[in-house]
Parts: structure tokens; C-alpha cells; sequence
């Protein structure tokens, strides 16, 4: 079984096709970071998310092969 991870325990090339979608990479990364209790950084993704945060999301996302957390708040 491949290893899961990112986006709901999706699979890399599911969660990067995701993350290139500004729509889905947005609602994506704001639920997700709801769900790890991570509020404030969720609050920031809806607010900011269609801005720099996709881009250094995504630009992440392809560089390390997974889902980068830059705001631990």
C-alpha cells in the first residue's frame, strides 16, 4: 500500500493536483489546519489563501515532496 499523507491522508500526486487548484488548495489547507487545531493558521489560510500563501504552499509542496506547515500557531 503507498504510504499516505498530505491533504486527508491523500496521496502525493492526488494533494499536489489538489494544491494547484486555487479553489481547492484553499479550502484544503484551511480545513486541514482546522483539523490539526491549528486555528489561527487556518483563520490566516482563509483570509490570505488566494495570495502568496498558495504560491509558497505549492512551491513547497513540489520542492519537499509534502505538505510544509510554515505556521505552527
Amino acid at each position: 500500500m503507498a504510504k499516505k499523507s498530505d491533504y486527508f491522508g491523500l496521496g502525493y500526486i492526488v494533494s499536489v493536483i489538489l494544491a494547484v487548484i486555487p479553489f481547492t488548495a484553499w479550502i484544503c489547507g484551511a480545513i486541514t489546519r482546522f483539523m490539526e487545531g491549528k486555528i489561527v493558521a487556518g483563520l490566516i489560510r482563509l483570509i490570505f489563501g488566494f495570495t502568496i500563501v498558495w504560491v509558497v504552499d505549492l512551491v513547497l509542496m513540489l520542492l519537499s515532496k509534502h505538505i510544509w506547515r510554515l505556521l505552527n500557531i
